[in-house]
């Protein structure tokens, strides 16, 4: 029993965090079947290269809009109803999908479930920070990115099977149809096992904590949070211009295609690389100064791009989706520095307004991906990298953090 404590202690597990888990393992396995093949279903549907650029985009805009509302919505109500909100309009945005198969029906119904992850987060993010000392930040939010990337790894071998027996548009409705059984049954674990919020707060604070309009948030945002800000909106640059045509890349450009099963397989490959480093990292960054793992995994941010440009095959495949793995080695660091900036009274606030901002100006990114794809791959894959090479040195010259946690006190 002592060992168990010890082990559950290490890793910054708690009633609360095991039930955020499993939520995360369950939705995430369901929309990870479907969603990363969602642009060869659009395609498969009749929508062509636009329709994707316009997914994607809207994925990076409407986690903008969502995240301020997901974080004021969880200091309103509380992470575990809120939570339970959030999983019911995913819910619905893969029943019209199920039901419609049409390229417009993808994208009505990606308004709704692309929702979760970005209107979760800050909800989840605040949980976090409540229930677990400073010196345990780092390692919880690591814990909820590393279980992340299991339904991350095989999600896709599972989709990628749905489309190897049952073609691409019955196979990504079948894959949906699972994601919307999986969320009904993260919906029951975790409203018996996140515990409700603690009586602790005055109705004073609970009248004052929640501020609906984001821009009275944002002269609390520090200059050091701010620095972040800026440099993590020219690495997502980088990430998101690409992204949506990584897929078809790998697909259908270039000269020997790898099937959906296989492309499943480099995305676990990818997954399993980020899980390897997440514990150690957490641990180091929990005893140490955050800035260096944030600028190593901007670096991996930024090469990903240009060496996935140069990989025509599966094998060469294989070493680029290691790298896009590595990509996550200090992502839990970023995250928990935030919370580590953000005001104490309005964690979930700042985390949303943080990402509001962040994703606003990034869903051009994505959106103008598709306009460089139509040029060519080589512009598209060099201009990430130029965004990706920019914020990074920002942020190695200018960023900064707010040191150890050794004290143990609150930022």
């Amino acid at each position: 029993m002592r060992r168990r404590e010890r082990v559950s202690d290490f890793l910054g597990l708690t009633r609360s965090t095991v039930g955020v888990l499993f939520m995360v393992i369950l939705v995430g396995m369901g929309e990870k079947m479907a969603e990363r093949f969602l642009p060869i279903y659009l395609l498969a549907l009749g929508g062509g290269v636009l329709s994707i650029g316009l997914l994607n985009g809207m994925d990076n805009l409407l986690s903008a809009l969502y995240s301020f509302p997901g974080g004021y919505l969880s200091d309103r109500i509380g992470t575990k109803r809120s939570l339970l909100v959030f999983n019911i309009v995913a819910m619905c945005g893969f029943l019209v999908v199920i039901l419609i198969p049409a390229w417009q029906a993808v994208l009505f119904g990606a308004v709704l479930f692309l929702s979760w992850t970005a209107i979760s987060l800050p909800a989840t993010m605040s949980l976090i920070a409540r229930v677990l000392p400073v010196n345990k930040r780092t390692m919880g939010v690591t814990m909820h990115s590393l279980v992340r990337r299991f339904p991350m790894a095989l999600g896709p071998i599972l989709g990628g099977l749905c489309i190897g027996v049952w073609g691409e548009r019955t196979g990504v409705r079948a894959a949906f149809a699972a994601a919307l059984l999986l969320s009904m049954a993260a919906v029951v674990l975790q409203q018996r096992l996140i515990e409700e919020e603690p009586p602790g707060r005055s109705s004073h604070e609970k009248r004052n904590i929640p501020e609906k309009n984001p821009l009275r948030l944002l002269p609390m945002m520090s200059p050091l949070l701010r620095r972040l800000l800026v440099s993590d909106i020219l690495v997502r640059f980088c990430e998101q211009i690409p992204y949506a045509f990584v897929v078809v890349w790998c697909m259908k450009s270039i000269a020997d295609p790898v099937t959906a099963l296989e492309f499943g397989i480099l995305t676990s490959i990818e997954m399993a690389t980020a899980v390897l480093v997440y514990i150690p990292v957490a641990y180091l960054a929990d005893r140490s100064t955050k800035k260096p793992f944030v600028v190593v995994t901007f670096i991996f941010f930024t090469f990903f791009p240009l060496v996935l440009f140069f990989c025509r095959s599966f094998e060469w495949l294989v070493l680029a989706f290691i790298l896009r793995g590595l990509k996550e080695f200090g992502e839990p660091t970023r995250k928990a520095l935030i919370m580590d900036l953000a005001p104490e009274d309005c964690k979930a606030g700042m985390f949303g307004l943080y990402y509001l901002l962040r994703d606003i100006f990034v869903s051009a990114a994505a959106f103008g991906g598709a306009f460089l794809w139509m040029v060519s791959p080589a512009v598209n894959f060099t201009a990430a990298f130029a965004f990706g090479a920019a914020g990074t040195l920002g942020f190695a010259i200018w960023g900064t953090d707010l040191g150890t946690s050794s004290s143990g006190k609150e930022p």
